[in-house]
Order: C-alpha cells, then sequence, then structure tokens
C-alpha cells in the first residue's frame, strides 16, 4: 500500500483595498481571498481574481505573482498560508484540473452574482465563472479531496480558516513570509519606485506652475 503524501497550499490573503471589503462584508471573514498554492516558497499561485492591478472588475482565472503581480500594490497585505497533505493521486488530479483551467482560462470570469448566492445561501454557479474561494473548492473537490458536505459555490474564505485538516504555516504581513526570495523583492521594490516615479498623473503636478 502506497501511503506517500504530497502538499498543497491555501494561501489567504486581505489586501484591505475597496473592492476587498466589499467581499469581506458577504462573506464575514477576515480572510477574503484564497489562492491554491504548489510549493512553500509561493512561486506557483492560482486562484481568481483581478486581471489588472488598478481594475477590479476585470476579473477571472489568473496566475499569482507576489512578486511582480497585484500584490506588489499592496505591500501591507496580510496572509494565512495553511498547508494540505493529499494522496499522490489526489495532487496529480489537482494538477491536471488547474491546468486545464490554465488552458482555457480565456473562457472564465468572476462570479459576482455567486457573492450573492453565499448571502442567500443559494449556490449560483455558471460553469465558465467562479469566485475564487469557488475555484480552489471545485478543484478540489473534483480531484478527489472531499472538505466539505456543501457544494463549492458556498465555500467562503473562513471555511478553509477554520477546517481542521489544514496544517498552520503562517500568518502576518505578506511580504515578512521568511521564505519569500528577498532579491526578487527588492527587485521588484524598485520597479515600484520606478513606476511611480513616471506616473503622468504625477509628473504633471510636478510641472504644473504654481
Amino acid at each position: 500500500m502506497n501511503n506517500k503524501k504530497n502538499s498543497i497550499y491555501i494561501l489567504l490573503t486581505d489586501t484591505g483595498t475597496l473592492f476587498t471589503k466589499m467581499i469581506k462584508w458577504f462573506t464575514n471573514a477576515p480572510y477574503n481571498h484564497v489562492s491554491i498554492v504548489f510549493d512553500d516558497e509561493l512561486n506557483e499561485i492560482y486562484s481568481f481574481g483581478r486581471k489588472n492591478p488598478r481594475n477590479p472588475l476585470r476579473a477571472g482565472f489568473i496566475r499569482e505573482d507576489v512578486y511582480f503581480g497585484t500584490y506588489r500594490y499592496f505591500e501591507d497585505t496580510r496572509c494565512l498560508i495553511l498547508k494540505l497533505e493529499v494522496s499522490v493521486e489526489e495532487y496529480k488530479n489537482i494538477r491536471e484540473k488547474v491546468e486545464s483551467f490554465e488552458m482555457n482560462k480565456d473562457r472564465f470570469s468572476y462570479n459576482l452574482l455567486g457573492l450573492i448566492g453565499i448571502l442567500m445561501s443559494h449556490p449560483i454557479h455558471n460553469n465558465d465563472s467562479y469566485f475564487c474561494s469557488q475555484f480552489v473548492a471545485e478543484v478540489l473537490q473534483d480531484s478527489g479531496v472531499q472538505l466539505w458536505n456543501f457544494p463549492p459555490a458556498l465555500v467562503t474564505p473562513v471555511d478553509f480558516f477554520v477546517h481542521r485538516r489544514f496544517d498552520f504555516v503562517y500568518e502576518g504581513k505578506l511580504y515578512d513570509y521568511p521564505y519569500l526570495d528577498r532579491d526578487l523583492l527588492e527587485n521588484a521594490k524598485s520597479e515600484n519606485r520606478m513606476l511611480e516615479h513616471l506616473n503622468p498623473l504625477k509628473l504633471i503636478k510636478k510641472l504644473r506652475p504654481l
């Protein structure tokens, strides 16, 4: 009998933006965004969220990047990292499921109506639209990892937060997480400062006569 286990990780975050505060109002959870992660260094992260850091309404399936993606605009982001041990077969299924989403990413959209469904305790699910916790829950469920006795479209970030099967890894500021690459973080900060300096609105303000 093969008892070998693989680990996946769940990243729960709160960027503190207006959009995430709205989601928090629906979910009543300390964290309002959920991602599935394949390594403890947070190099391979997948979820449903904003495709453009400045536009929360343009959202869908995304591969997230803690160094050069949306998170770099929200340096005070808080997070909780959880670990889940799964069988080799379940891990393979999870990988294949996420890869299927990635291969067809352009057809998926964000399930805003699903948030209303949570409020009404009635799942609202379109095959091509998901919100973040729904996506992660469905990937796990379809891969043979049964965690809840209700549909993925009713799973919220707090359901990950309180589930006893997950092991605690880290809680605190995302950019204080000790396994992040410090050199990449410094490069990202430098790039951020450069982009801020080149911001057209800031340049206009500097050139505007007193």
